[in-house]
């Protein structure tokens, strides 16, 4: 049995994927520690793990941020980064010198286990990079993330990638590369010397991205440590527990759903994509299915005839059923819908929005609206070319088979203990 840290900041879908992969862990027999939030020491506890408590700064999610472009990347880089930092890498040193610890597994915006790495091997366990949105590594063939732009071809486009990448690191982010690495002096004794803040995985021992290489841009500069492990979770109908509501049987098939939803955390104005779906859709022929995240339905706006809601839905046994997902982008629920094969319309511009948008359009699962508010007649306007042109389907069904033959969170466990195995 090895005793593992599983990492995670104090936000819903940054903890979610990593308590499946603590849950699981534990189920092959290891000791689990599980640093994070307050918010979330029940659902540590309710898997088997201990709950490890975060320090000042870091215990609590910061408000997302509506802003887009470089502003959102500065912001990004203070909210998650450097304010956090004491606050993560502190009770981290504390933990693994309170006891043995074999390996420490941390989602990548988990700035404490970056400021980790920066130790020599032998001062420090091994270190799995846990990518649970689109993979942030600078590449000279891609463009920088955050930009929401697709990789592009031949060398002109290799050329825009190389000087917006340069532009990122030494003009744009400058000051919070200079801020982060001071930090890292202060805490360990070493600063970043030299490497860009955002590729900070390629100093640890594994970088498990949770996507299939069909839903990643090449890149021709990846480092030896990056595997692809597919989605952590996996849909499962007959695990559900979800009560369905009461208008489900008509789901039937008879005409196309569309599912849409902000998620659990961007779900505070439903104004910005759910209403202007309800409306667009309004006078066409389907059913229009929203979730609120577990929000009271008395948020939504007016529902049309053709629409039916409910606060929280069994998606596992719902997206067999749909025929075109709403979303403003979330990793996990574009993967979600790829699983099952489902063609994908995506509005959102904040956080890591623009780089999964961007994705669905680069791999051919659906339409990006390049816009987290957009209007209604865009809405209805690439739901219809989704329903009209197979070839969406036909994508997302690709990458669905690709899930399908991912090792997943067993693969993962199996490389960290043959990793182990060597040390």
């Amino acid at each position: 049995m090895s005793s593992v840290i599983v990492c995670s900041g104090p936000h819903d879908g940054h903890v979610s994927p990593m308590v499946g992969v603590a849950r699981r862990l534990i189920d092959r027999g290891h000791r689990v520690r599980f640093l994070t939030g307050p918010a979330y020491q029940d659902a540590v506890e309710a898997i088997g793990a201990e709950y490890l408590p975060l320090g000042p700064g870091a215990e609590h999610a910061t408000e997302p941020s509506a802003a887009t472009g470089v502003q959102a990347i500065r912001e990004g880089i203070r909210g998650l980064v450097i304010e956090p930092a004491r606050g993560q890498y502190l009770p981290l040193a504390a933990a693994i010198a309170a006891e043995p610890t074999d390996a420490v597994l941390a989602e990548v915006t988990f700035v404490g286990a970056a400021t980790l790495s920066r130790l020599p091997r032998s001062k420090r366990p091994p270190i799995i990079t846990c990518g649970i949105l689109p993979l942030t590594l600078s590449s000279r063939d891609c463009a920088p993330y955050g930009s929401g732009l697709a990789p592009g071809k031949g060398p002109g486009a290799r050329l825009r990638n190389q000087a917006m990448n340069w532009l990122i690191s030494n003009v744009v982010l400058k000051d919070s590369q200079r801020q982060v690495d001071a930090l890292t002096r202060e805490l360990v004794g070493v600063g970043l010397d030299g490497l860009f803040i955002l590729d900070w995985a390629r100093r640890t021992e594994l970088i498990a991205q949770f996507t299939v290489e069909e839903f990643e841009y090449p890149r021709s500069d990846a480092p030896g440590n990056l595997r692809f492990f597919g989605p952590m979770s996996r849909h499962a109908a007959s695990a559900s527990v979800t009560p369905k509501p009461d208008w489900w049987g008509e789901l039937d098939g008879s005409r196309p759903v569309v599912y849409v939803t902000q998620g659990t955390v961007s779900n505070e104005d439903f104004t910005a994509l759910v209403g202007p779906t309800l409306e667009g859709l309004a006078g066409e022929d389907v059913t229009v299915v929203v979730s609120t995240g577990r929000r009271p339905l008395e948020s939504l706006p007016p529902l049309p005839a053709n629409a039916r809601a409910a606060e929280f839905l069994p998606d596992a046994e719902l997206l067999p059923k749909v025929d075109v997902y709403v979303t403003n982008g979330g990793y996990g629920g574009l993967h979600y819908a790829m699983e099952n094969g489902v063609p994908i319309v995506v509005a959102g511009d904040t956080e890591d929005k623009p780089e999964g948008a961007a994705r669905v359009a680069w791999a051919g699962v659906g339409i990006n609206l390049k816009t987290g508010r957009p209007k209604q007649e865009a809405i209805r306007d690439a739901v219809q070319k989704v329903l009209g042109d197979g070839r969406y389907r036909a994508g997302s069904q690709r990458i669905g088979a690709a899930i399908a033959a991912s090792p997943g969170v067993d693969g993962l466990i199996d490389e960290m203990e043959a990793m182990l195995r060597k040390v």
